[in-house]
């Protein structure tokens, strides 16, 4: 397939705001590539190189050659060249990098271009999001929904499902390769939001189970025989950092095993340290030993999804604990209630709150593991609005904050077009060490700048508290956050992973049904 014909294909997608044109438009794509490229298409459509590492930065974009008048790349062709600026290293390598680089942008034409400018950059805003990549998919595979959706959640990612279901012709056979694996991590299960535990109750019917919501990194252990590996919640390999986990894992008495859980450091008192710490402790590649000997780590396990040949992907809830409970000693499980009653679900909720956690996750006893999706079948719950929101730019500093970039830009992913948008600015909640890392983490992301501002790939993902949503002429999603302060940035989660305008828009729409309660009672 000519990589122009793929280029076209971004160019409308990001054309239209339709969901289903841009599945249509997909769709079309899919079905026009040669069958050993599927998967690479589904990479480029989605906005990321096969290649998680190049080692071309932003700069690097620079004083390249003008375009070719006529395409002759093919998608193959580019990801080969890809996969060779990845490999160089040792002294000269920019230089090396610069020259392949160089060669391939000569080549493209000035949509290609345009095209690999945002497959570098990261900077690809065309809304072709997992969602809507997942229902193209589907419909190009004449498949089952329910059936290439399980093939996802157990293959991790989307590319190698379409590969195998896009050519299959409609053949169910096909998907009999995608089982649970251990040892090759899954997407993780996610939660929806609620404002109170009352109300996640009820959206689950009455009975459901409460867990602690620990400030931790999510983490997925698989085990097979006495090898153990430990995976993150973005599916990167930790096991080397993270020995104290691995040892107790190994210690169950089991042959085959995969959990779900969270990895947290405390304090003599129990208590969660600060997020930083942990996130820092497992971001690290010191030595293992020294690491834990500073900052020792506790894993504590609130999900299994294999043990000893059998799956557990889709037995329920309740099944799935009593699993748990039965392998797991209590001192490495999250603590968890099951209750229908609103005032025994209020407490735990208050205890886990008092004991310095985010607050509760409210689960159904009867629903599957959704590996990957936001559902309904988990809710958090937090004792006040947070956000996941993404860096867009930040202002310099002024009196005893001068040189540092202090005032931050905020914006929520479009869940739509995959664009962000701006919904107000904060410095609160800054410590020192926070703005000088912030400082030399978003210059590595600059893009351009002004006189006082300095703008960035939209990248670092930083969770903020505020009082509320409010009606605003002054951002284009005609919202503003009351009261934004800092709470710590998320580097666990990726700008996909942020929370969407739309989820900022029902938040809004209480807040202004409750101010018309307010003052009509």
């Amino acid at each position: 397939m000519l990589f122009a014909e793929l280029a076209r294909a971004s160019a409308a997608v990001s054309e239209t705001s339709s969901r289903l044109e841009k599945v249509r438009r997909i769709v079309a794509c899919l079905r026009a590539a040669d069958p050993d490229e599927t998967g690479l298409v589904v990479r480029y459509l989605s906005g990321e190189l096969r290649q998680r590492r190049t080692g071309v930065g932003y700069a690097a974009l620079r004083d390249l050659p003008p375009p070719a008048e006529s395409p002759s790349l093919g998608v193959s062709q580019v990801d080969a060249v890809f996969e060779e600026i990845a490999a160089v290293s040792g002294t000269g390598a920019q230089r090396r990098r610069r020259e392949l680089l160089a060669r391939l942008w000569g080549a493209a034409t000035a949509e290609e271009q345009r095209f690999l400018r945002g497959l570098i950059s990261g900077e690809l805003r065309q809304g072709a999001l997992d969602g809507v990549m997942l229902d193209a998919i589907i419909k190009a595979s004449e498949l089952p929904a329910a059936d290439v959706r399980r093939a996802v959640m157990v293959a991790g990612s989307l590319p190698p499902v379409a590969s195998a279901v896009v050519t299959a012709k409609g053949d169910p056979g096909v998907l009999d390769r995608f089982r649970l694996e251990v040892g090759r991590p899954l997407r993780p299960m996610l939660a929806a939001s609620a404002p109170d535990v009352r109300e996640a109750l009820d959206k689950l019917g009455g009975q459901a189970a409460l867990e602690w919501k620990l400030d931790g990194i999510r983490v997925q252990v698989h085990r097979a025989g006495d090898a153990v590996q430990v995976f993150t919640r973005t599916l990167d390999d930790v096991t080397d950092r993270l020995p104290e986990v691995v040892e107790a894992v190994r210690a169950l008495p089991v042959t085959s095993l995969v959990l779900d859980g969270e990895v947290i450091a405390l304090d003599a008192d129990e208590r969660p340290r600060p997020f930083q710490v942990t996130a820092s402790r497992v971001g690290t590649r010191s030595d293992p030993a020294t690491m834990r000997a500073t900052v020792p780590l506790r894993a504590f396990f609130f999900d299994v999804l294999h043990h000893d040949g059998r799956d557990l992907l889709g037995e329920p809830g309740r099944s799935r604990a009593a699993v748990l409970e039965a392998l797991v000693p209590s001192a490495m499980r999250v603590p968890r209630v099951v209750t229908s009653d609103p005032a025994e679900a209020a407490g735990f909720f208050a205890d886990a709150v008092h004991r310095g956690h985010e607050g509760v996750l409210v689960k159904s006893l009867e629903a599957a593991y959704e590996a990957g999706r936001r559902g309904a079948a988990w809710i958090k719950v937090k004792p006040r609005h947070t956000l996941d929101l993404v860096v867009l730019a930040a202002e310099w500093g002024h009196g005893r904050r001068t040189g540092w970039l202090s005032n931050l830009h905020l914006g929520a992913r479009d869940a739509r077009t995959g664009d962000f948008v701006m919904l107000g600015k904060t410095f609160k909640g800054l410590t020192d060490e926070l703005l000088r890392w912030q400082t030399e983490r978003l210059l590595a992301l600059e893009t351009h700048r002004d006189r006082w501002t300095v703008y960035v790939r939209p990248e670092l993902v930083v969770e903020v508290a505020f009082d509320g949503v409010q009606t605003s002429s002054r951002y284009p999603g005609g919202m503003a956050l009351r009261f934004a302060r800092v709470l710590r940035y998320r580097p666990d989660k990726s700008a996909a992973e942020a929370d969407t305008v739309q989820t900022v828009r029902a938040i809004h729409q209480g807040d202004e049904s409750g101010q018309s309660r307010r003052e009509t009672s």
